[in-house]
């Protein structure tokens, strides 16, 4: 199982790239440069690249509406370049709250746009002039929609891979199926390891019948928080805030995604207040009604004992690798915890 960590957005850039520095050497696998809408990622991931020597590279994620899918594409060949084969491009149709409410763009058709984004970025990194008569993208653009000097053209550089490794992040049913079926990674949020297979399982299933072979065994990148140790369990407070936000204020009422999983969890009535509250301008008493034995459950926070059981349970349940936040508010504290995992893990 690998082990990977995200760059926080909110701030902190310089000091998270320095805990990378620092957890590459004691094993850290992949880095997450997330994007939503702060900072954008690929600057970051630049400065990244040229940071390291070893460890892996993601964005995480693109959103399909922001940038045209060839960008996209260049984009992914030139973070390959830069790094020299370490990136892996993960890419996400977010919300209609950040969407429309940030980019001005309108969220529509994210499933179909998804799988044409896709087969573009592919297209581009095989150095195939491109042509792509979609209902969403058409490459060339068609004359009667612009001037009409539009023509195929390929990219001039030769990328370091013609298949960069795609990873999407998706929690609803036909995503989910989608990304099984056409993307070397899997992105959930949330992860329940008891719970996935009667969520997710159905979907998976779905879309691995259609996989090509070619694509190699789906990588399942869940994100978890972390700390090893006895007496560690008010930690999960930490965890709280973030929870309540995506579960209560990514969305609206009636329209958010996570506080959906949080249903189909089992979770209906927490879930409900926790938006309720989190609407109302209530966060820390949004915070407060997120339900502990849910922190549990999409955490690794406990003994080393614990942790390996939960370890087992998220192997079990076909997580390949770990995107941990070490909950720890020094940097000898995160690299402990990233070092301890290692060691349960090997």
């Amino acid at each position: 199982m690998r082990i990977g960590t995200q760059i926080s957005y909110a701030g902190g850039f310089a000091e998270s790239v320095a805990d990378i520095v620092e957890l590459e050497r004691v094993g850290l696998d992949i880095a997450f440069v997330p994007e939503a809408y702060s900072f954008d990622a690929v600057s970051q991931l630049g400065y990244l690249a040229a940071k390291t020597e070893r460890v892996e590279i993601a964005s995480g994620i693109f959103q399909i509406y922001t940038r045209t899918p060839t960008l996209t594409a260049m984009t992914a060949a030139g973070l390959d370049f830069v790094s020299n084969g370490r990136f892996t491009l993960g890419m996400g149709a977010s919300g209609p709250q950040v969407i429309e409410g940030f980019h001005g763009v309108r969220y529509d058709a994210p499933l179909a746009r998804t799988r044409e984004v896709v087969e573009i970025c592919r297209q581009v990194w095989r150095r195939e002039r491109v042509v792509h008569e979609g209902r969403h993208y058409q490459i060339p653009l068609p004359a009667d929609q612009g001037t009409g000097l539009g023509k195929p053209l390929k990219l001039i550089n030769h990328p370091v891979r013609e298949r960069i490794p795609i990873m999407l992040a998706a929690i609803g049913p036909k995503n989910v199926a989608l990304t099984a079926e056409i993307a070397e990674g899997w992105e959930p949020i949330f992860f329940h390891p008891e719970k996935a297979a009667e969520v997710w399982g159905g979907p998976l299933a779905e879309g691995k019948a259609k996989r090509d072979p070619a694509l190699g065994e789906l990588d399942t990148v869940v994100g978890a928080a972390l700390a090893i140790g006895e007496d560690v369990e008010q930690l999960l407070d930490w965890v709280r805030p973030m929870v309540a936000l995506y579960v209560g204020g990514m969305g609206a009422r009636g329209k958010n995604f996570y506080n959906d999983l949080a249903c189909r969890y089992g979770y209906e009535a927490e879930a409900k207040l926790i938006q309720d509250l989190y609407l109302d301008g209530k966060k820390e008493e949004a915070a407060a009604a997120v339900p502990l034995d849910l922190l549990r459950s999409i955490s690794l926070v406990g003994p080393a004992g614990y942790v390996k059981e939960r370890l087992a349970a998220f192997a079990e349940a076909g997580v390949t690798t770990l995107q941990v936040t070490p909950l720890a508010s020094g940097r000898e504290g995160r690299v402990a915890a990233v070092r301890g995992l290692r060691e349960l893990i090997d």
